[in-house]
């Protein structure tokens, strides 16, 4: 019996070869009707026997590869009786709905035309099809059409237009089909200051040759520009490295294909699938001892980040280079990423010798997204491309649109629409105009993307957050999250938990409800709300964020906190340390803190590691690197009543115990890997004690993990080990950083529980 229904299919299905997907399928069922966009997804009419319909639903529920289906309902309507299926105009008619899909890695079907000599588009820089290619960083608009990306300025010549009305063909309704006659144009700059020289005739050769030879060029990406040299040659690692003010951060290397991953780092087979994926992050890999890179790629770090070609450009400049390239963010620290050309031009012909650019305009700035393994799953460090801005779907929703404005640094923004929540792009860190503007851009962009508008706004309670100045600055309710409690809820959203449950929140610093800072918790938590159960013991600061950057006032505080003396410190710090030492003696006072991060650059700067560092995280990041594997003793942590008269006061993780030992065992002249890895295994036990106790006492059976002091493994391992000892179940982020890049939505998540 014949019938027609009516198919609503929602989620990533614009840009992804959705609709050529269901012309093929409803045909060989045998179906008549039509497919088509809106501004809410796909919609299907679909006419034919009960059985096949059923098939094609079914089908629709899988959807192509890269898509990603949230709802498939089908209702029944009158039969019409036509013949034929049919794939129709796209139509808008209100608030978009539709999700846009982020950029996706070149697929092997293009890999395999792009090196044939015999397929047209041979060598063409910017092939992709429906399964791959530039998404979210060319939308303008939705629906998702040619008219609503940047390629709207390069009409299809008649090749490309059949490839694209060819229901048979890969490239059917791709929007971003081109070919050598009809595309955007590569060309190569061999100078890049106000007197451009003549672009070179290949300009993929002359890249190549530029870097062999030891230049450092700009690379138009396709979100934004990158810095590329020789990973081998130490002279332009080194020049990019003074040029770009970036004296210790490792850089991330682009590798042609997984043999020459191999020959630097060790690769499992999950690593190996994370690098091969249509996200096409770097990935963090142990780097081998006979690596032929540069020292300077990655000064003293066991890993690198290592990445595979994910645009034609960069198959193709790694294949005439044949060696690993260093590719690093195309800015100065501290800046976001070039994406204009103008912009990269102003601020990248300083840093690189040539350039390797197109005509072809970005949209949306995507820094590369940054991943590792972790227990055989993924573990983000930076969600950017390839992820963003794929929704989170939560097991929660709420009435109104919420937009959570996330933290200062690495900071994200969130837009709440029902159920879904859109994690934007890394913006950075919100500490110059141009970032600033970068954070108003991503909401208004996102905003656009979806057409919804920001009805509640939640913000860190932080009150100099450049992010918390801009929510206050809206006329729109508002709903100030404190810090820990937000990366907690983003744990908790992320499992589609609503809680209470125990967590642990260990970063660098978030202001307290108390007014101090905040960075060693143990909470009682829900995304209602939460009790302070425990904490790392409290600290002065000395001279506040000055200490971030001097890791050693930090240590000068400890030592006075644990009543402990290194000798030779003082010497080394100089005329400093006496006015360190002053400012503890202050009446006026400094800053308080529990911050694990602070702790961890205390130690660092009492083995010797790091007095002064150049990145956000340094002394820490280099305590874990310096501590000797394989040791399981650990210095030994207490944790005590704050005031026996009030047993409901936060207990205090006594970690003043930790710094006598490391000074101890430093003063004996034990040697600091030793020092350091117990250091770490005490201050893990510290804190699964004190989280095992809350949730006995509570009755809790489950703990939650975040922060960004949870990227070090050590500690990561070393408190979840504990805990599931104790029989605990463990909740660690698996779609979004522990780091700040979560903080939005947990945000977002406790507006919506609490409003």
């Amino acid at each position: 019996m014949t019938e027609r229904r009516a198919i609503r299919v929602t989620g990533i299905v614009q840009g992804v070869g959705f609709r050529p997907f269901v012309h093929v399928r409803a045909v060989r069922l045998g179906l008549a009707g039509f497919v088509g966009n809106d501004e809410r997804g796909v919609v299907v009419e679909a006419e034919g026997p009960g059985p096949a319909l059923d098939s094609l639903e079914r089908a629709l529920a899988e959807g192509p590869p890269a898509a990603l289906v949230t709802g498939v309902a089908a209702v029944r309507i009158a039969p019409r009786g036509e013949r034929g299926f049919a794939i129709v105009p796209s139509a808008a008619h209100g608030s978009a709905a539709t999700l846009i899909s982020p950029d996706l890695a070149t697929c092997a079907d293009c890999v395999r035309e792009l090196f044939d000599p015999a397929d047209r588009r041979f060598r063409h820089p910017f092939l992709s099809c429906t399964n791959c290619g530039p998404r979210f960083t060319i939308v303008t608009g939705v629906p998702y059409d040619r008219g609503t990306t940047t390629m709207a300025g390069f009409p299809m010549c008649p090749a490309c237009a059949a490839e694209y009305h060819d229901p048979a063909d890969r490239r059917f309704h791709a929007q971003p089909i081109c070919c050598p006659d009809c595309g955007p144009v590569l060309r190569f700059l061999p100078g890049w200051g106000p007197e451009v020289a003549e672009a070179a005739a290949d300009p993929l050769t002359a890249a190549a040759e530029a870097l062999l030879g030891g230049a450092v060029v700009a690379v138009k990406g396709l979100g934004g520009y990158h810095l590329a040299a020789l990973a081998a040659d130490p002279r332009p690692v080194g020049a990019l490295r003074a040029r770009k003010h970036r004296e210790d951060k490792p850089f991330a290397v682009l590798v042609p294909d997984l043999v020459a991953a191999r020959k630097l780092c060790e690769v499992a087979p999950e690593e190996e699938a994370l690098l091969r994926s249509v996200q096409a992050p770097i990935v963090l890999l142990r780097r081998r001892g006979d690596a032929d890179v540069a020292a300077a790629v990655a000064p003293g770090d066991r890993h690198l980040g290592l990445l595979l070609p994910y645009t034609p450009v960069h198959h193709l400049l790694s294949a005439a280079v044949g060696a690993p390239i260093v590719l690093t963010s195309g800015n100065v620290s501290d800046e976001p990423i070039a994406h204009r050309d103008a912009d990269a031009r102003e601020r990248l012909a300083g840093i690189a010798d040539a350039a390797l650019v197109h005509d072809r305009p970005i949209r949306t700035r995507a820094d590369d997204s940054v991943a590792r393994i972790v227990r055989g799953a993924p573990y983000l460090v930076r969600r950017s491309r390839g992820f963003a801005p794929a929704p989170l779907p939560l097991a929660f929703g709420a009435e109104r649109v919420v937009l959570g404005c996330g933290a200062e640094l690495k900071n994200t923004i969130c837009l709440l629409r029902g159920r879904e929540a859109f994690v934007s792009h890394h913006v950075g860190d919100l500490e110059n105009a141009e970032t600033l503007a970068a954070f108003t851009d991503a909401i208004a962009h996102l905003g656009r993307l979806l057409e919804v508008t920001p009805e509640l706004v939640a913000h860190d309670l932080h009150p100099e957050y450049l992010s918390t100045k801009w929510a206050c600055a809206q006329d729109l309710p508002l709903v100030g999250v404190q810090h820990h409690h937000a990366h907690l809820a983003a744990c908790l959203a992320e499992h589609g938990e609503p809680g209470p449950v125990i967590g642990i929140a260990c970063d660098g610093l978030g202001y307290g409800t108390d007014d101090t800072l905040w960075g060693g918790e143990v909470f009682d938590v829900s995304l209602t709300g939460f009790t302070r159960v425990a904490h790392l013991e409290p600290v002065p600061l000395p001279g506040g964020t000055t200490a971030i950057r001097q890791p050693w006032r930090t240590a000068a505080a400890w030592l006075r906190t644990a009543g402990a003396e290194l000798p030779g410190m003082p010497e080394r710090i100089g005329a400093a340390w006496l006015a360190v030492q002053a400012l503890l003696d202050s009446p006026l006072g400094q800053p308080i803190t529990t911050s694990a991060g602070r702790l961890c650059d205390a130690v660092a700067a009492l083995c010797g590691l790091r007095y002064r560092t150049t990145y956000e995280g340094q002394a820490a990041i280099e305590l874990e690197r310096l501590a000797a594997p394989g040791v399981t003793e650990a210095y030994p942590v207490s944790v005590h009543d704050q005031c026996a008269r009030n047993p409901a006061s936060p207990r205090v993780i006594m970690v003043s115990e930790l710094v006598r030992a490391v000074v101890a065992e430093l003063r004996r002249g034990v040697a600091a890997p030793l020092v350091a890895a117990r250091f770490h295994n005490g201050l893990a036990a510290g804190l699964a004690t004190a989280a095992t106790g809350a949730a006995r006492e509570r009755g809790r059976d489950t703990v939650a993990l975040s922060g960004g002091v949870f990227q070090n493994m050590l500690l990561l391992e070393g408190v979840r080990a504990r805990l599931d000892r104790e029989g605990l179940r463990v909740l660690v982020h698996s779609r979004l950083p522990c780091t700040d890049g979560g903080i939005s939505l947990g945000q977002v998540a406790v507006a919506a529980a609490t409003t």
